[in-house]
């Protein structure tokens, strides 16, 4: 049994209470408050905002919860999917209908157990205040596999409407050029679970039809451009080679015949870092950062960070912001390494704020805050 099991549940809305004293940060934008919200989280995996500023947070062993605003953690929901909780495999990336105020919609990702192989399953649920209501599985990964590696996956909803959702190849590299099958696929998705007639692959009988983009490792981190409206993700090469793209339709990002990256023995993989036909990132990590959860930064209370990319690290304990002219990087920053936590995901408040989660047996949920505040 886990050992978040064995607290009870108002030992766990106790916790917040005790971890409010603050950590400090360097950034060039000056010193950063990092806040704890709230603490004693089982490897954290997403974070979304609800209307009323409470957030619904997935635990990766299998368990989704709501914090409050003052931090206080409910007990796990109920009528949650099983989740194949082996390696990187689990209950991962949580999402919000736009209209949550009115249907109470959430969308979330998890590896899903199957005939002893698992794969990446994307569900949607009404939110109660105690458990999930009317659950059903809008779309699973083909074909399932054995081990526990690469299930991605990060879930927006698109300016589109459309659901879309960036998958991992598996650890099966050639699968991710092949499109008859969803391994290594960004995935887009009516919110009913339907098929789209305008996919770039729909009608043709060597591909599945759900495949916007090709040509993936791992992808773990997935937002909207507050601009444009382009959905922007990061996937994880090998040695070296993580990437920042922004998928453009029917188009193939390369993986594994291209990369920036090697094999972790040292040895070369695919053709190099370019081919015809195949996509260049707009940013690549060489020595890999390990990226993990990804926003871009819309508020006013750090205005120098405004416009900004924020990706987590998982390799070093930091926070990178990635500064844009467009879409070309013109700088970047590494911060947060005096807090020495892995983080998982990113998210931009409502409040002006940006949260993290770190991921950590006894993992937390920060927010920074201008230490002038």
């Amino acid at each position: 049994m886990h050992h978040l099991a064995l607290l009870t549940a108002s030992a766990l809305l106790a916790v917040p209470a005790l971890a409010q004293i603050p950590e400090t940060a360097k950034t060039e934008a000056g010193p950063i408050r990092v806040v704890t919200v709230a603490r004693g989280l089982e490897n954290p995996w997403g974070l979304a905002f609800l209307p009323d500023g409470r957030l619904l947070v997935s635990e990766r062993p299998g368990r989704l919860r709501l914090v409050a605003t003052d931090g206080r953690l409910s007990p796990p929901l109920g009528n949650v999917p099983a989740v194949y909780h082996r390696g990187q495999g689990g209950l991962l990336d949580v999402a919000v209908d736009p209209d949550f105020a009115r249907n109470r919609r959430i969308y979330f990702t998890y590896a899903e157990p199957g005939d002893g192989n698992a794969g990446t399953a994307l569900a949607t649920a009404r939110l109660g205040e105690r458990q999930l209501d009317e659950v059903a599985v809008l779309f699973r990964q083909q074909p399932k596999t054995g081990g526990g590696l690469h299930f991605g996956s990060r879930v927006v909803v698109g300016s589109d409407g459309m659901l879309w959702l960036g998958l991992g190849e598996r650890y099966r590299r050639d699968a991710a050029q092949d499109l008859g099958n969803h391994l290594g696929k960004v995935i887009r998705i009516a919110r009913d679970g339907s098929v789209p007639a305008d996919n770039p692959f729909v009608g043709r009988t060597d591909a599945r039809p759900e495949i916007w983009s090709w040509g993936h490792r791992n992808i773990q981190g997935m937002t909207l451009h507050p601009q444009t409206g382009r959905v922007w993700l990061h996937e994880h090469g090998a040695q070296g080679g993580d990437e920042i793209n922004i998928p453009d339709r029917g188009r193939n990002y390369g993986w594994p015949v291209i990369t920036h990256g090697i094999d972790y023995s040292g040895a070369k993989i695919g053709i190099g870092s370019a081919a015809p036909g195949m996509e260049q990132p707009l940013l690549h990590w060489t020595p890999s950062i390990a990226p993990a959860g990804m926003a871009f930064y819309t508020g006013d209370r750090v205005p120098a960070w405004k416009g900004n990319l924020f990706v987590g690290s998982l390799k070093f304990g930091s926070l990178h912001r990635v500064v844009l002219d467009g879409s070309r990087v013109v700088a970047q920053e590494q911060m947060l390494t005096e807090i020495g936590e892995n983080i998982r995901d990113v998210r931009d408040g409502p409040d002006g704020y940006l949260y993290l989660a770190t991921d950590n047996p006894d993992g937390r949920i920060l927010r920074l805050e201008p230490a002038a505040d």
